[in-house]
């Protein structure tokens, strides 16, 4: 009785380290060079890659951005002041993938930011408060992100960092840099 005891813990232990480990080591497709492939929507920034190396359940993934904007400022009588250059904004998104859509630990994630909140409360930037201020593009200069598997629970960090701002449309993969943890 006892050694049938000891054999189901046993199972039991080993069932749960490899759980735990095959959660653990989360990583981007394609080797520890790889990178996700960035978009910039003008107002938005999208990211794309593979996930392996995933355990079991439901995957989050997000995406947070910091990004130079360009905006305008348009006074009460329809006049605009262009080349208006708020401070930088931030911007998030994220996307659920569900257990039943990954294949042998792998799967597609395209994650994109929501656009910035615009116009500008207050219009601090424009000559004054009764200005409209408008953030009419973005010019993203880093992202982050981060995968959590089971939702909560952090496997996988991805900081990357533009070399120069992007611009409207695919950036290119020589411009971007990325660490994993």
């Amino acid at each position: 009785m006892r050694k049938g005891l000891a054999f189901l813990a046993a199972i039991g232990l080993t069932v749960a380290l490899t759980s735990a480990a095959l959660a653990s080591s989360v990583h981007l497709k394609g080797g520890p060079s790889a990178e996700p492939a960035f978009t910039d929507n003008g107002l938005t920034l999208k990211a794309a890659g593979e996930l392996a190396g995933l355990g079991f359940g439901d995957v989050l993934v997000k995406i947070s951005a910091v990004a130079d904007p360009t905006a305008t400022c348009t006074n009460n009588g329809g006049t605009q002041a262009p080349g208006q250059n708020p401070a930088p904004v931030t911007v998030t998104g994220s996307e659920s993938i569900l257990a039943s859509e990954l294949k042998n630990g792998n799967t597609p994630f395209s994650v994109t930011t929501n656009a910035p909140a615009t116009p500008i409360t207050g219009a601090p930037d424009c000559p004054n408060p009764n200005w409209s201020e408008d953030i009419t593009d973005m010019a993203f200069t880093s992202a982050t992100i981060t995968v959590e598997q089971p939702t909560g629970t952090l496997v996988l960090t991805v900081a990357c960092t533009f070399s120069s701002a992007t611009t409207n449309g695919t950036v290119p993969a020589g411009n971007v840099s990325c660490t994993s943890s």
